[in-house]
């Protein structure tokens, strides 16, 4: 079970934003991402919990941030339901896309598992639901993915294959690059890995199975 320590940055300036505590894991039935974010002076900023079944999407999401609450999961699309800070007042929203996306290194691997590209797969188009820190507000997104290389590493533990994907936002036309080992994002765009206290776990080789296992949201949106 990988777990470690993510800082955050700002994309622009590179201001330091906090740092994200993680842990994540594969199961029977998918994988699953929990985490806490703090700000540069420890205070407690929000949290992740997102699991995917075996195809890789997204059987449940809930983020907290600045009091607000997203919960999230793949249905007719991706639904989710985002609720104020007073809790008052909820917000339905269904949009025809693949994942969700946000801040959080999570939503990078979570891709990766949805996608299961290779080196000689075609650059793919997918379309996100991204929550935009620190409110949580839904911005529907196109991006193209592309597995560029993959490169197996020497360590104590055995070989460690680095993937470098280049991810484009085709609304601007600007890109960057992600680089992941297994379920752990190493470096990309505003987010650096600090610490790790395990090896990541493989990630899934070979196309997505065809079925999808018994299992179900453990709530109703």
């Amino acid at each position: 079970m990988p777990r470690g320590r993510y800082s955050l940055h700002d994309l622009h300036d590179h201001t330091p934003l906090g740092e994200e505590h993680f842990h994540c894991a594969p199961g029977p039935s998918g994988w699953r991402y929990v985490s806490q974010t703090t700000s540069p002076s420890g205070d407690h900023l929000g949290s992740v919990d997102l699991a995917l079944d075996e195809l890789g999407r997204p059987i449940r999401l809930e983020l907290h941030a600045a009091s607000w609450q997203v919960r999230g999961a793949a249905l007719e699309g991706v639904t989710w339901v985002r609720a104020d800070p007073t809790g008052a007042h909820a917000t339905e929203g269904n949009v025809r896309a693949h994942a969700f996306a946000g801040a959080s290194p999570a939503f990078l691997i979570a891709m990766t598992r949805l996608l299961r590209l290779t080196p000689d797969s075609p650059t793919t188009r997918v379309r996100v639901v991204t929550f935009t820190d620190p409110v949580l507000a839904p911005r529907t997104v196109d991006q193209s993915w592309a597995l560029v290389n993959s490169e197996a590493h020497a360590t104590d533990n055995g070989p460690l294959t680095v993937d470098e994907y280049q991810v484009s936002a085709l609304d601007t036309g600007e890109q960057h690059a992600v680089h992941i080992a297994g379920d752990v994002v190493l470096a990309a765009p505003g987010i650096e890995l600090e610490h790790l206290e395990t090896p990541p776990s493989p990630r899934p080789s070979g196309p997505p199975p065809r079925t999808a296992p018994d299992a179900s949201p453990p709530y109703t949106l």
